[in-house]
């Protein structure tokens, strides 16, 4: 009898050369330091390799936000523990764009969310990489992150540019979660493609000191 196996589900979107994720930061720049062309040069003959390079803001691509990102003495990428980014329990809190744009307490009410990753599918993935993108786009409430906050949550994510509404200066949603050491992911796809518990979720940043923000290869294991 053959081991059954889980399915993975990809939440990620691709970053690419000139990507634009946040309007007014500068998109990536992804190219050759040495190409396989030049590798000829500095190998023997039939052995050639490419070293890429890429110039970037932390804020590409599908991204996960730690406390140090909006807080000077919040933990960084290299202080949180695995166990923060991977394996994590989910659950999906399915909130339509198109019925409403701010999503408030109500949506997550009478909800297992203790300790789980809280992945919230507005379908706004459906306009990436275009103008409408940045514009009028989903997020929580105050009142949202205060709740998922007392419910003892480990991890929220959203499939649009911001977890906050971007029409006003503050980000109480960043500021009451990473407050809490509760991690943000921002800019998933394809919520839609999993169902709304009996998943794990992992979103892993490589280790670095002194950043709170990286892009991530975010995904879903199905159990």
């Amino acid at each position: 009898m053959s081991e059954k196996t889980s399915a993975l589900v990809d939440l990620s979107h691709i970053i690419e050369n000139g990507l634009v994720t946040y309007k007014g930061l500068p998109a990536p720049i992804i190219c050759d330091y040495l190409s396989r062309e030049k590798s000829k040069e500095v190998y023997e003959a039939g052995t050639q390799f490419q070293i890429g390079k890429i110039e970037m803001v932390s804020n590409t691509g599908t991204y996960i936000d730690c406390p140090f990102h909006r807080y000077e003495n919040g933990k960084d990428l290299s202080e949180v523990g695995l166990e923060a980014f991977a394996d994590i329990d989910g659950i999906v809190i399915r909130a339509d764009y198109r019925k409403e744009l701010a999503i408030g307490a109500d949506f997550f009410k009478e909800k297992d969310l203790q300790g789980k990753a809280v992945l919230v599918n507005t379908g706004w993935d459906t306009h990436w990489n275009t103008e409408s993108y940045f514009q009028n786009h989903p997020h929580l409430t105050a009142d949202a992150a205060e709740y998922l906050q007392k419910c003892g949550v480990k991890l929220v994510g959203i499939d649009s540019m911001n977890i906050d509404s971007i029409q006003e200066k503050s980000r109480p949603v960043h500021s009451i979660l990473l407050a809490s050491e509760i991690l943000i992911v921002e800019h998933l796809c394809n919520l839609g493609n999993l169902p709304d518990t009996g998943f794990t979720f992992s979103a892993v940043p490589p280790k670095v000191k002194g950043m709170g923000t990286f892009p991530v290869r975010a995904m879903a294991k199905l159990k």
